[in-house]
């Protein structure tokens, strides 16, 4: 007997994994332009996406590959550090992410009430940041919510990084972190 929780999340996966076949695009390459349009600049590489998707360094490696054929990726060396690869959104990437139709996930979410998303929200979280901690996967995060943040910081931009010693834009305060760590 299998647990019912257990099939409906398992669904619900499975018809998010869907989105993007309407962009022509699979699952993978999906969420690989989706998680490039969330994350910081520091967080545009190939190590950190493999790390988003719980992918493989090949696996990730081909899929950037078919998005740089298909125009909608840049892979470009990192000025400060050679060894670095980092990954950016082409014109036509942002324009495809800005006019795809609601996906999934925002539609079942759009059923709920506030009063429920405010309930569900938490336990999604706990779930997911449970599982990832048991398997030693980075947990990501918003740069603004990391105990390395500095807001407001005299050296910042107007925000600054402690960990990596940088300055912080806006953009950058809203984005995902692959090196945040929890306030």
């Amino acid at each position: 007997m299998t647990d019912r929780l257990s099939d409906m999340l398992t669904r619900a996966a499975r018809l998010i994994a869907g989105d993007g076949h309407s962009a022509g695009l699979k699952p993978v390459q999906w969420q690989a332009l989706r998680y490039l349009g969330i994350a910081n600049r520091f967080s545009r590489t190939p190590g950190a996406l493999a790390a988003w998707l719980g992918q493989t360094k090949g696996t990730v490696s081909q899929t950037v590959a078919t998005l740089e054929r298909k125009g909608l990726v840049e892979r470009t060396g990192d000025a400060d550090d050679r060894r670095l690869v980092r990954l950016t959104l082409t014109e036509a990437g942002r324009a495809l992410l800005e006019r795809t139709p609601e996906n999934v996930a925002d539609a079942m979410l759009a059923g709920l009430t506030a009063a429920e998303r405010a309930i569900f929200a938490p336990l999604l979280a706990h779930m997911l940041a449970g599982f990832l901690a048991a398997r030693g996967h980075r947990p990501f995060g918003l740069c603004a919510e990391c105990r390395h943040f500095l807001r407001d910081a005299e050296r910042g931009s107007p925000h600054f990084c402690g960990l990596l010693d940088v300055p912080l834009g806006r953009e950058d305060a809203a984005a995902i972190c692959v090196e945040q760590e929890a306030a």
